[in-house]
């Protein structure tokens, strides 16, 4: 965000300096012919020094306090790069973990649940590539409290680990991204929503963990492995999906992409 600062700044400075020399009679040129050349100019400059000195970028280590709540809901809006969720945040809080970018949240203790919307700050979408800047977030959820989860992802790629979380309810929207989702092993009853358009989606259910799947899908594939999940009417389900102390249902919606569950 920075480097964004510093380039926009430096242009503004220099035509800044060619108006004043042109209004002074230092040289006799047109300035306003010179501003597109030198605005395409410099952006090239700029995307060429994104790529080939590319740093890390501005990652910014947060945590989001549990402020003594005993469950949890959780919105994840990432529409670019990155995003690693999983097990493992510290004593006290709901996540925790590094987020290039920065991070914009919002909190709210309601009860005994504590409300939080998570997203990249708007400044960090001007021109990310070029400035070298990453996207990246990688945190740590509280594995301790139930937790309601809502993602919702552009274009990036998302590994999200949930297997020793108690995640409740888990809805993933996601556009052209690719998004590998590993569901809880213990949380009892978990209910999964997935809406997806030009991307793949493929869910993990862990073994000894019952599950049910029912969806629509457009243009696309909805991919059950069926020799855990028989065919039954209109959806898949596991034998003992009724009485299983551990068990998940999924109802999936897809457009273009395609949907795997194994």
């Amino acid at each position: 965000m920075r480097r964004n600062a510093i380039f926009w700044g430096s242009m503004l400075v220099l035509f800044g300096v060619l108006f004043l020399l042109s209004n002074l009679g230092v040289f006799n040129i047109n300035v306003w012919s010179l501003f597109w050349p030198i605005i395409l100019i410099g952006m090239g400059l700029w995307f060429l020094y994104g790529y080939f000195f590319r740093p890390k970028g501005e990652v910014e280590h947060a945590n989001i306090p549990l402020e003594g709540a005993s469950r949890a809901r959780l919105r994840v809006n990432h529409g670019a790069g990155r995003l690693n969720i999983t097990a493992g945040a510290g004593a006290g809080d709901l996540a925790e973990g590094d987020f290039g970018g920065g991070l914009d949240q919002s909190s709210r203790l309601s009860g005994d649940t504590m409300d939080v919307t998570m997203k990249v700050p708007s400044q960090a979408f001007v021109f990310p590539f070029g400035s070298g800047m990453t996207l990246d977030w990688s945190f740590g959820l509280a594995r301790q409290i139930p937790i309601e989860l809502e993602l919702e992802t552009g274009a990036n790629e998302s590994q999200i680990d949930l297997t020793d979380l108690q995640v409740t309810r888990l809805s993933v929207k996601s556009g052209a991204s690719s998004t590998n989702v590993r569901l809880p092993a213990s949380a009892g009853s978990t209910s999964v929503v997935v809406e997806t358009g030009a991307a793949s989606v493929k869910l993990y259910v862990p073994q000894g963990v019952a599950a049910r799947v029912s969806g629509s899908a457009g243009l696309a594939a909805i991919n059950v492995d069926e020799r855990r999940f028989p065919r039954m009417g209109s959806m898949n389900q596991s034998p003992d999906y009724d009485t299983a102390a551990n068990k998940v249902d999924i109802t999936i919606s897809v457009g273009v992409g395609s949907v795997d569950v194994v």
